[in-house]
């Protein structure tokens, strides 16, 4: 079951964070960003953040779920997504933990 955009759009919402949240189309589901760092999949109508010790001291016991077969887990959100201010602070601790992505290469012209 593909996600649906209504419920990328609500997240979208739910979520304050300075850098802001967008979102990339990725392989029929969806990528989240804040500034330049990807934390979270949401993948079959399922909020997945990317896991981190501090996400998961704040989450206390964290539900577990890959994005799809064979993948790692990631934290499985679910009720307390409709939390605005307990999501965003998640998010926001997730976020500080990540790494910048690392630059990409330029491509070798032929």
């Amino acid at each position: 079951m593909a996600t649906d955009q209504k419920y990328v759009d609500y997240i979208i919402d739910q979520i304050n964070h300075p850098a802001g949240i967008s979102y990339k189309k990725m392989f029929g589901e969806y990528g989240l960003y804040a500034g330049i760092r990807i934390f979270a999949l949401v993948c079959d109508n399922r909020l997945l953040i990317k896991p981190t010790e501090v996400g998961q001291a704040f989450i206390g016991k964290p539900n577990l779920a890959p994005p799809f077969a064979g993948a790692k887990s990631y934290f499985l959100i679910q009720e307390e997504l409709d939390d605005h201010e307990w999501i965003s602070a998640l998010v926001k601790v997730t976020v500080n933990e990540l790494p910048d992505p690392k630059p990409k290469k330029p491509k070798k012209k032929v």
